[in-house]
C-alpha cells in the first residue's frame, strides 16, 4: 500500500506535540499548498503539529501535483467520485493510524481538515472512524457517506463545512446537502457560505474554520 508523505510543521510552542492537524489538499495540488493554513491556526493550537501529506497518486490529467483518486468531467461524475474515494480510503486510514502510534497523538486530539478532493476524503474516512476526532473541516467539499453511515460503529465528531457560493468546480449545493445529512443524523455541525467566493478559501471562511477550532480545541 502507499506510504503518504508530505510536509509537516512542529508545534509552535516548542514542546513536544501534543495534538496533530492533518491537512489535505485538492486535485492537481500538493502538501505544500495546505500546509500555509499552518500559521492561521497555531495561535489556538500551539502544542499542535501540521502535517500535510501528498495524495496517494500523481494527478491523472495535469502535468504536476496530485490527487487522491481520479476525477471524471464526463459521463457520472458522482460515481467516479464514489469509487474513488472508497479507493483510497485505506491509504489514509493507515497513515492516520501510523501518525497515532509514532506519536502517541489520541484521534480525540487530531483534527482533520481538506480543501475540494481533501475535504472529501476527509468527511468520508473522518466520518467512518471507530474513535472520534477533535474536529473535521471541510472547504469547498462534498459529503459521500461510508458505509454503514448513522450506525453507532462510528464515532460522532463535530464538523465544520464551508463553501462559497460562486463554486463552479464543486457545487455549493454538496456542502448544503452535507449539512442537512449530518445534522438528520445527530451530528454538531458549523455551516458557512461564503458568499461571492468561487472555488478557494476566503478570509471570511478561514476565519469561521479558526473560531469552530478554537470551540472544539477547548472541549
Amino acid at each position: 500500500m502507499t506510504k503518504l508523505s508530505g510536509p509537516m510543521l512542529q508545534p509552535a510552542s516548542g514542546n513536544a506535540a501534543r495534538q496533530a492537524v492533518v491537512l489535505l489538499h485538492g486535485y492537481g495540488s500538493d502538501g505544500n499548498d495546505l500546509i500555509g493554513l499552518a500559521p492561521h491556526w497555531q495561535p489556538v493550537l500551539p502544542d499542535a503539529m501540521f502535517v500535510s501529506p501528498n495524495g496517494p497518486e500523481m494527478c491523472g490529467q495535469l502535468a504536476y501535483g496530485f490527487q487522491w483518486f481520479d476525477i471524471s468531467f464526463d459521463g457520472d461524475r458522482l460515481a467516479k467520485r464514489q469509487t474513488g474515494v472508497l479507493r483510497a480510503r485505506p491509504v489514509l486510514v493507515e497513515f492516520l493510524d501510523d501518525l497515532w502510534s509514532q506519536t502517541g497523538i489520541l484521534p480525540e486530539q487530531t483534527i482533520l481538515a481538506g480543501f475540494s478532493q481533501g475535504a472529501m476524503m476527509a468527511l468520508h474516512v473522518g466520518l467512518s472512524l471507530p474513535k472520534r476526532l477533535m474536529g473535521i473541516v471541510a472547504f469547498s467539499g462534498a459529503f459521500l457517506p461510508p458505509e454503514g453511515f448513522g450506525s453507532a460503529a462510528f464515532a460522532k465528531p463535530p464538523v465544520c463545512l464551508v463553501h462559497g457560493d460562486m463554486d463552479e468546480v464543486v457545487d455549493p449545493e454538496h456542502s448544503a446537502d452535507a449539512d442537512t445529512a449530518l445534522r438528520l443524523a445527530g451530528y454538531d455541525v458549523s455551516y458557512h457560505v461564503s458568499r461571492g467566493v468561487a472555488h478557494g478559501i476566503a478570509p471570511d471562511g478561514l476565519a469561521f474554520a479558526s473560531d469552530f477550532i478554537a470551540r472544539v480545541a477547548q472541549k
